[in-house]
């Protein structure tokens, strides 16, 4: 067990990352709107996942260098650099704060599914009091600055959140026929928004930073390369196959009103007992906690990278930004705070960030002076222009979507 825990690395944070409630409720509705039929749609995002988190990986462990440093070395003209940097932090640091209120949220549902009502009375005031308590966990975790426990602890949470999710599929007994062709593809236009927004929750930007960032603390030799492959390849295909297991249990929801995984928590329990209800809660529960806990530290290392910041995980700066992204989460989840300008600030920032991180990514990826002999083969740059050409889209379209709802 050992040995095992100590081959796991960041790839696990990096799911842990990217399954947080909105994947949940989108993979959620996908199942109950479309069935099965969108299995394949998941497929291809977990692999375009594989591919831009591998050479992210890759980035970090040849150069030790994060993706926001290369990015500053990269261009010389400080007027370019700037307008760069300003963008990413922009859109990180404050797409993480409000995504952050909605991860604290989103475990707060699957304890409120179980608990009841998470509001508490205080002479007229309401007050959310499990987001307190999920982000004094968050906290703590954060707070100890110790990679190995940070790790471990989201190793934990995301097995723990995996057999949650699968149980709650197995439950639902499914039709194995029926799941296989939901791998064959299907473009019928009402699902299109749909498709890209399982692609938008899997592919992330700001995990790109986090995981060039990450594998810093545990790999640093060339020949350490194939096993943070290995890890990133497992860790994200088991985020795969736990989105996968909700879609296959939304599924099994006929002729009932879901607009979230609570409801879905909910309305699995006449119809398969009270167990699944309890599984799939705590799994989004897990969900939540664990999303609530990279996003600060994702902040954290894009801001510490884009400002020169040569700090450690317990320095007061790295401290601060985590802090206060954690703070901010805690505060509009806890006092219900709807931040709808900011959430849609968020959303066109990162539909912005995401093609132009994964260009900058491809592009760098191509530099010997950079990586030498570890530069992307032709198999890698054609993969990668191909989800380019997706990002565009998906960005073009979170940004109308904004516009017209405006």
């Amino acid at each position: 067990m050992k040995k095992w825990l100590s081959n796991i690395g960041p790839g696990t944070l990096i799911t842990a990352a990217f399954i947080g409630p909105g994947t949940v409720t989108v993979c959620t509705l996908a199942g109950v709107k479309f069935g099965y039929t969108l299995l394949w749609a998941l497929a291809l995002s977990i692999i375009a996942c594989i591919v831009l988190q591998e050479m992210a990986a890759r980035l970090g462990i040849i150069t030790q260098k994060g993706l926001s440093e290369v990015l500053k070395s990269q261009f010389k003209n400080k007027v370019v650099r700037w307008i760069l940097i300003s963008i990413i932090i922009s859109a990180i640091f404050i797409g993480n704060a409000a995504y952050e209120a909605g991860n604290i949220s989103g475990g707060v549902l699957g304890l409120s599914t179980i608990l009841g009502s998470p509001y508490v009375d205080l002479n007229g005031f309401s007050l959310n009091y499990v987001s307190l308590i999920i982000g004094v966990l968050a906290f703590i975790l954060l707070y100890i600055g110790n990679y190995k426990i940070l790790e471990r602890s989201l190793i934990i949470l995301v097995l723990f959140m995996s057999l949650a999710f699968i149980v709650t599929a197995i439950v639902t007994k499914p039709s194995l026929s029926s799941i296989f062709k939901g791998f064959v593809p299907d473009l019928e236009s009402e699902k299109l928004f749909t498709i890209i927004g399982l692609i938008g929750t899997t592919v992330v930007p700001y995990n790109l930073f986090l995981h060039a960032s990450l594998v810093k603390e545990k790999w640093n030799k060339s020949t350490d390369l194939p096993t943070a492959r290995k890890d990133t390849i497992i860790a994200i295909i088991l985020g795969g196959l736990m989105s996968m297991a909700i879609i296959i249990a939304g599924a099994a929801i006929q002729n009932t009103e879901v607009n979230n995984a609570a409801d879905l928590a909910k309305s699995l329990e006449p119809i398969f007992g009270s167990t699944a209800k309890y599984i799939l809660s705590i799994g989004l529960f897990a969900a939540g906690i664990t999303s609530a806990i990279t996003a600060p530290l994702a902040a954290a290392y894009v801001v510490k990278g884009c400002l020169g910041w040569d700090v450690g995980l317990k320095s007061r700066k790295f401290r601060g930004v985590w802090m206060f992204i954690l703070l901010l989460g805690v505060v509009f989840s806890s006092l219900g705070i709807k931040s709808i300008e900011i959430i849609q600030f968020a959303q066109i920032a990162n539909g912005l960030l995401l093609p132009i991180i994964a260009g900058f990514l491809l592009w760098v990826m191509n530099k010997k002076n950079l990586l030498g002999d570890y530069v992307n083969s032709n198999i890698q740059n054609i993969l990668g222009f191909l989800i380019l050409i997706v990002t565009v889209f998906l960005g073009a379209r979170s940004v109308w979507k904004v516009i017209v709802n405006l």
